[in-house]
């Protein structure tokens, strides 16, 4: 079995980013690649199919690094989210100086995978910080960030940074929150103003085409024909703004890829679930080893 360990760096704010490291057999100095997974929208590293994901990345040859975002409201206690007031003060850019943190993390040494080609992998939400992010990591970033990555990947992303309707928007600026329930822990969550003030502040930059079309390494795209949450449409604005993205839809898969929560690693994923961690692990081995 890969070897799993915990880790915790700085992030945004100065608000601890909790990761675990899933290091191949052979250890990290024979590792072909390293991946960063990053979760969705009351998501956390612990949830679904992540650590099946970890872990198939892991034997494939891949250093694997899941990790919460900083103001997800969560922590290693997976029942609850521990932090609801980080959770109400998340915007894009605190998710993208997240991202940028574990990279440089990478690229310094502090976390595994040093001078490996490196790919990122986002699920929903995390797809769209994933985007923002690369679209931002062209020649010339700098500040110890590889200047150019080996790929990106983004499962059931959307297409848009904002989704809320007339109705929410005057909500949310005339309110200053607006309750986001968490089915799963039953807690009332709140997204904070600020979330949206910051898109209104840069509307360009708070594109996920605009910034798809930026990325210059392979993009892969999967999606899955049942997604109720991200309609396949909004796949299909993404393909449309980089037309030489590789692309998969999974017939029958839902907004998890038909992943449960929780899928313990002794359990074997439904079909769907296997299917996009095949695909995304293929095409970042593909893209490592080039």
């Amino acid at each position: 079995m890969p070897q799993v360990t915990d880790w915790s760096i700085p992030g945004s704010d100065n608000q601890p980013i909790l990761g675990n490291t899933h290091t191949p057999n052979a250890g990290p100095d024979a590792a072909i690649g390293v991946m960063l997974i990053c979760h969705g929208f009351k998501g956390y590293k612990d949830y679904g199919f992540f650590p099946h994901l970890a872990e198939a990345a892991s034997a494939a040859g891949l250093i694997a690094h899941r990790f919460n975002f900083s103001h997800s409201g969560m922590t290693n206690n997976i029942d609850t989210f521990e932090r609801p007031e980080l959770f109400e003060q998340d915007t894009w850019r605190k998710q993208a100086d997240d991202l940028k943190a574990v990279i440089t993390a990478v690229q310094t040494g502090t976390l595994p995978g040093q001078h490996q080609p490196l790919t990122i992998f986002g699920h929903s939400r995390g797809g769209v910080s994933t985007l923002l992010t690369a679209g931002d990591l062209g020649p010339g970033a700098g500040t110890g960030v590889r200047e150019k990555l080996a790929a990106v990947i983004t499962a059931a992303s959307p297409s848009a940074c904002s989704r809320l309707d007339p109705d929410q928007i005057e909500m949310l600026k005339r309110v200053g929150r607006m309750p986001s329930p968490s089915s799963r822990t039953g807690q009332t969550l709140y997204v904070g103003r600020q979330w949206l003030d910051k898109i209104d502040e840069d509307p360009t930059w708070h594109d996920p085409c605009r910034a798809i079309a930026a990325i210059q390494c392979p993009v892969m795209l999967i999606h899955g024909t049942d997604d109720t949450t991200v309609p396949v449409s909004e796949f299909q604005d993404l393909l449309t703004a980089k037309p030489d993205a590789r692309h998969l839809i999974i017939d029958g898969a839902g907004h998890t890829f038909n992943a449960p929560n929780p899928l313990p690693l002794n359990q074997t994923p439904p079909i769907e679930t296997q299917q996009m961690i095949d695909a995304a692990c293929g095409f970042a081995v593909e893209c490592c080893t080039k």
